[in-house]
């Protein structure tokens, strides 16, 4: 996408945002190897990009954790084992890549993984 997505982002002025999506797997994985390289790469891109694309386009990514979609539930104790009290949710990320976006607000973060997770990188759960 960043590809073919650049010279369209360079037509427009000012400075404009990629934001690469990897997961907390590319930091802390166990029995994943082929998704948690690929998302791995995703951050090793991300660095890439910042480099040969700044000052014109900002690069970032988020590594979301454990995130809900659809009619998806699960436990109390499971929301519980996050040290934010509960899973992410679809919303959370949606927030997170606007906020990224906002070249007013965010002209000098670029090259920056944002994990967003609730806190279970922190606790090294594999599960």
């Amino acid at each position: 996408m960043s590809h073919f997505g650049v010279p369209l982002i360079l037509e427009n002025p000012g400075r404009e945002a990629i934001i690469n999506i990897s997961s907390t797997r590319a930091l802390m994985s166990a029995g994943s190897e082929a998704y948690s390289s690929s998302k791995a790469g995703i951050l090793g891109l991300t660095h890439a990009l910042v480099n040969s694309l700044g000052p014109n386009i900002r690069v970032n990514a988020i590594s979301p954790g454990w995130i809900l979609h659809g009619n998806e539930t699960i436990s109390e104790e499971k929301h519980q084992q996050h040290p934010a009290g509960r899973a992410g949710k679809i919303s959370d990320m949606a927030e997170l890549v606007l906020f990224l976006a906002d070249k007013e607000k965010l002209e000098f973060i670029t090259g920056t993984n944002f994990v967003a997770d609730g806190g279970m990188a922190k606790k090294m759960i594999y599960i």
